[in-house]
């Protein structure tokens, strides 16, 4: 099979190329470049593209840069910013995965001549009887990354391969110094790569704080509407928050409990106030057949969160038990088991 292997510059994304090879597939590697940015860390920078570049060299395969600099700001970076003015909390790494990684990225190889595409997740693609698809956890639970592929459809899994989806981290490593690769002791990134190759501040707010107007907000306790405090900027406060929201001196624990964007007001409470039985979902995406109203499924709203019973309705989920606010503009998964069937944005 002719494969192209999205190469970050990692150890996962090595060995997933270096074990295609083993098999006998025809393999070519490419790097895409997403971000234009000053700066050289977070990933695609110019060291992680010669890590990958000398990969592909070692393994005896070409190695290509795509250049998806425009897309990624249209479909990453643009609505990144834009849902912190509204008061969200966005995912750009999910966001990148839906437009670049497995739209933009696939639509290359596909007119390249490649019958697949590969990546170094650690989720499973299976293919079932019927002659569609299904997208499972991968064998290591906490490396697992079906989560950040929960938007996929049949379309992009029919053409995916995720070669270390049955791997622990652990051999995965082991499997790259076998083998002699350079990355096999590479550290992983978890930053955000473009904020994290912001070099002219420090992190978040200096890249946002040079793209659109940060507010100040009053920070409200919940019960009694008294004022506890002030934040530099209100755009970069997230539901659950206990951290740089001036309430230190309270005596008490306080967590963002709402942020009202309009008022300029950020609601704190308890811990128990962050607890809803439910979440309101748009943007719907699911991975085969969609599901009916009234099933249940388990839910998880982060990438390593726990996945909570949950039925379906025609807002979103109905929780079986109260559990933690998450933030607008956060994706939730569904699952049936260890099989991804949908994932939604959240509204609220």
């Amino acid at each position: 099979m002719r494969i192209l292997v999205a190469m970050s510059g990692g150890v996962d994304s090595s060995v997933a190329a270096a074990l295609l090879v083993d098999a006998g597939h025809e393999v070519v590697g490419a790097t895409m470049k997403l971000w234009g940015g000053a700066g050289d860390s977070g990933c695609c920078s110019v060291a992680d593209v010669a890590d990958a570049r000398r990969v592909a060299d070692h393994l005896g395969i070409d190695h290509h840069v795509f250049n998806f600099t425009e897309s990624f700001n249209a479909h990453v970076v643009d609505p990144y910013v834009e849902a912190h003015r509204q008061g969200a909390t966005p995912n750009p790494c999910i966001e990148c995965n839906r437009h670049l990684k497995f739209d933009a990225f696939l639509d290359r190889a596909r007119r390249l001549g490649f019958e697949a595409i590969a990546t170094g997740h650690y989720a499973r693609v299976i293919a079932k009887e019927d002659g569609h698809f299904a997208l499972t956890r991968g064998e290591d639970p906490k490396k697992d990354q079906s989560y950040v592929l929960s938007m996929l459809t049949q379309e992009q899994l029919r053409h995916l391969l995720l070669p270390i989806g049955e791997m622990e981290k652990s051999a995965t490593r082991e499997y790259a110094r076998s083998r002699g690769l350079r990355t096999a002791e590479k550290p992983e990134s978890q930053e955000v790569c473009f904020i994290a190759s912001h070099t002219k501040g420090v992190g978040r707010g200096s890249f946002l704080q040079e793209r659109i107007a940060l507010h100040a907000g009053t920070v409200i306790e919940r019960e009694s509407g008294v004022k506890q405090g002030e934040v530099p900027a209100i755009e970069l406060v997230t539901i659950g928050q206990r951290r740089g929201i001036g309430t230190a001196n309270s005596g008490r624990p306080r967590y963002v409990v709402d942020v009202d964007l309009a008022r300029r007001q950020v609601i704190v409470g308890d811990q128990d106030d962050l607890l809803v039985d439910g979440y309101e979902i748009n943007s719907w995406t699911f991975v085969d057949a969609p599901l009916a109203m009234g099933a249940e499924v388990l839910v998880q709203a982060s990438a390593h969160g726990r996945a909570l019973p949950a039925r379906l309705t025609p807002l979103g989920v109905t929780l079986h038990a109260p559990s933690r606010r998450i933030a607008p503009g956060q994706i939730v998964a569904c699952y049936l088991g260890d099989h991804v069937v949908a994932s939604g944005v959240i509204a609220r």
